[in-house]
C-alpha cells in the first residue's frame, strides 16, 4: 500500500473558480501531501512556464480515457510485439525522457522531478516502460489513487513506444468502469487512441467514486 505523506499546509481555492484557461491558483509548495491533495480535488500541478510560478490546473473540458475504450489499431498491435512492458523499473529514466529540454513546450522542471520521485518512493507514482533490445524505448508516468490514474507525460525514442506503454497501462488497469485515465487535455494524438473530452463538472462528479474504488495491484506493491 502507498504511504500517506504529511498533510498539506495549504488550502486550495474551490476548483470551480478556475479561470478560462483552467488555472485554479498559483503558488503554494509542491510537497507530496500538497500534490496528492490537488489530485483528490480535481487538479494537477504544472508551471505557468519553464521554471516559472507553479500553477494548479483543472481544465474544462478535461481529457479522459476509459480503459475499456482504448483504440488499438492493427499496426499498433504489431508494434506492441516489439516491446517488453515493464513497470516501475526505470521511473527516473522515464521522467528524464519526458523532461528532455529539446522537446517542444517542455514544462517538467527540477521541482516536478523531485516531487514525483518522492511520490514514486511512497508508492503513489508509477512508470510504465517499453523496452527493446536497445534499452528503454519510451514510456509514461503518472499518479495512481484508487481507480484513478492521473497521467502526467509520455515520451518515446522509437516508433509507437509510448503507445505501447499506454496499452501496457490499460492492461494493468483492466476494464472496470470504476477506473479512469486522466490525460488532462485531449490532444488529437490521444483522441486517436480513444480519449474523449468531458466537462469539469462531469469529471468532478465522478472523482469521489474513482478515488474510493479499489485500484489495481502494481507489481512494485506485490509481496
Amino acid at each position: 500500500m502507498p504511504i500517506e505523506p504529511p498533510a498539506s499546509a495549504w488550502m486550495f481555492p474551490p476548483v470551480r473558480t478556475a479561470d478560462e484557461h483552467g488555472v485554479v491558483g498559483v503558488g503554494a509548495d509542491i510537497d507530496t501531501g500538497t500534490v496528492l491533495d490537488a489530485y483528490r480535488s480535481g487538479m494537477f500541478p504544472m508551471p505557468l512556464e519553464q521554471e516559472g510560478p507553479m500553477a494548479w490546473w483543472s481544465p474544462d473540458p478535461r481529457g479522459v480515457l476509459r480503459p475499456a475504450e482504448l483504440s488499438v489499431s492493427r499496426s499498433l498491435r504489431t508494434s506492441c510485439r516489439r516491446y517488453e512492458i515493464r513497470i516501475d523499473t526505470a521511473f527516473s529514466k522515464v521522467m528524464a525522457g519526458c523532461a528532455d529540454p529539446s522537446r517542444d513546450r517542455g514544462w517538467i522542471d527540477h521541482r516536478i522531478i523531485g516531487a514525483y520521485q518522492q511520490l514514486h518512493a511512497l508508492g503513489w507514482a508509477h512508470s510504465v516502460e517499453a523496452w527493446d533490445e536497445d534499452g528503454l524505448a519510451g514510456g509514461l508516468y503518472g499518479v495512481a489513487i484508487g481507480g484513478l490514474f492521473a497521467g502526467e507525460s509520455m515520451f518515446q525514442q522509437r516508433t509507437d513506444a509510448s503507445k505501447a506503454a499506454l496499452v501496457g497501462l490499460v492492461d494493468i488497469l483492466g476494464d472496470s468502469p470504476d477506473r479512469l485515465i486522466d490525460v488532462q487535455w485531449c490532444t488529437d494524438h490521444l483522441a486517436s487512441l480513444g480519449a474523449i473530452e468531458v466537462t469539469r463538472d462531469d469529471y468532478l462528479s465522478r472523482l469521489p467514486r474513482l478515488l474510493s474504488a479499489e485500484g489495481p495491484t502494481w507489481p512494485s506493491q506485490r509481496g
